[in-house]
């Protein structure tokens, strides 16, 4: 999420959209199509749902059916219909720690930042000065501090360092950021690794990070600036990020992933530059951050692959918004696309796209940008939305397999309404705020649905 504070609050709004929120734009559809894509009786729907569901009992096969139809994927990517629901950090944690032990994925890649989540990658290594998974979720201090300082998140990265500890260490699970707003701890990253391999390329590279330093590391600032002046620091990000490429890998596995943090460090700033640059500019800042994070999730995969000596395998955490094919929403008449869509131009069924949705219960989110979050309680979803129909079918909690389900994709060819809750959670404008179309069988291979969720639990 964004680094910066004191934001204006017209800006704060737009930034939000970015943040995974849903536009009222996106949301408005006048009645008659809002009536087309209910036009399938709800009762039925609902049994049809029914049909392919696969109950969630809390026993260890729960996901054997995703494992199975995930098989010959490299890419799983887990989504999320809020940034705050319990049940969706739990069962990624569980369906993350199933391809890793039965799968052979390599690395967690999650919608955080670089910096503060190569901290978490060390503790789980075995690395760092970090001695209890807490202090090492500590780094994350910027809203919303909720997402990955929470009691869930924890817990998994403690069983994925325990995990990593019984393994060789080119073996070893990566947790990485993927996200694109971290620009100052990373560029200071970057210099500090060069000045233990190279001293004079981090002369160089200081050198041309000071193009930042009007700026007093606010990215609000550097945006605002690039808006009104006739040059950027864009040149000097790639002329770093460039440099760092040129460094030979080291042989070692320790090394190696220094030098790899060091790369993607450079690459969060040329990234965030490239991504606060365009959004002030008011373009099309939302594929410029997806496809800087399809780019992370391909090299992290390249790393680990290396690393292991076999192909790269790589389970990553984010948004729906992010994870589902944007071809299958309405985003696609707005021009966005997302990761989703990315991995599965690029890499086809070797992508397994998983979204995850309920239908009522708490959630964790914030009234504003850049305020405290809190516990919401989340209104039972509109009547013909993807979540009514599931919670029609009356059972508490399921999975079900979309791919090759031609059948499916026949009778719910046409589009329904999906709830999507970013940081911010707008009740008083639910319809607007939270709901666009959506065909879920092309944006999803599989999907999990939880009829009553709970609030994640936040970390002082």
């Amino acid at each position: 999420m964004f680094p910066f504070k004191h934001i204006l609050a017209p800006l704060a709004a737009m930034l939000a959209l970015s943040g995974c929120a849903v536009s009222e734009r996106a949301g408005q559809t006048d009645v008659a199509a809002e009536q087309g894509s209910a036009s399938v009786a709800e009762g039925a729907a609902a049994a049809d749902w029914a049909k392919l569901a696969i109950p969630i009992a809390g026993e260890p096969t729960d996901h054997d059916p995703i494992l199975q139809a995930a098989r010959d994927a490299r890419f799983v990517l887990l989504g999320e219909s809020t940034h705050g629901t319990h049940e969706y950090y739990r069962d990624r944690a569980r369906i993350s720690e199933r391809l890793i032990r039965d799968l052979g994925f390599g690395a967690v890649a999650i919608e955080g930042d670089w910096s503060s989540t190569y901290r978490v990658n060390l503790y789980v290594r075995g690395l760092g000065t970090d001695r209890t998974a807490e202090q090492a979720l500590s780094g994350y201090q910027n809203f919303p501090r909720w997402m990955w300082r929470n009691a869930e998140f924890r817990d998994f990265i403690d069983r994925l360092r325990t995990w990593n500890l019984s393994q060789p260490v080119e073996r070893r699970i990566g947790v990485y950021g993927m996200d694109v707003y971290d620009v100052f701890d990373a560029a200071d990253a970057v210099v500090a690794y060069l000045r233990r391999v190279d001293p004079a390329a981090a002369e160089r590279a200081r050198r041309e990070y000071r193009c930042f330093a009007p700026y007093n590391r606010s990215t609000h600032a550097y945006g605002e600036a690039s808006r009104r002046a006739t040059r950027s620091c864009e040149e000097e990000a790639a002329a770093v990020l460039a440099e760092v490429r040129r460094i030979p890998r080291p042989t070692s596995t320790a090394e190696a992933e220094e030098h790899f943090a060091a790369i993607r460090g450079a690459a969060s700033v040329a990234g965030g530059e490239a991504y606060f640059r365009t959004v002030y500019a008011g373009s099309m800042a939302w594929n410029v951050r997806d496809q800087r994070m399809a780019a992370t999730v391909e090299e992290i995969a390249e790393h680990v692959g290396r690393q292991a000596g076999r192909p790269g395998k790589v389970v990553a955490w984010a948004h729906n918004t992010h994870t589902g094919d944007a071809r299958a929403t309405d985003a696609a008449n707005r021009g966005e696309l997302n990761i989703g869509q990315l991995m599965r131009q690029r890499h086809g069924n070797a992508a397994f796209l998983v979204g995850f949705f309920s239908y009522a219960g708490t959630v964790m989110a914030a009234p504003e940008w850049d305020m405290p979050g809190r516990v919401y309680q989340m209104r039972p979803a509109l009547p013909g939305s993807y979540s009514d129909v599931f919670h029609r079918s009356g059972l508490p909690a399921f999975s079900m397999i979309l791919r090759g389900n031609k059948e499916l994709a026949r009778q719910y060819g046409e589009p329904r309404l999906e709830r999507a809750i970013g940081v911010m959670y707008r009740p008083e404008t639910e319809r607007q705020s939270h709901y666009f179309d959506a065909r879920i069988s092309d944006q999803f291979d599989a999907v999990l649905f939880f009829d009553q969720s709970k609030a994640v639990t936040p970390l002082r």
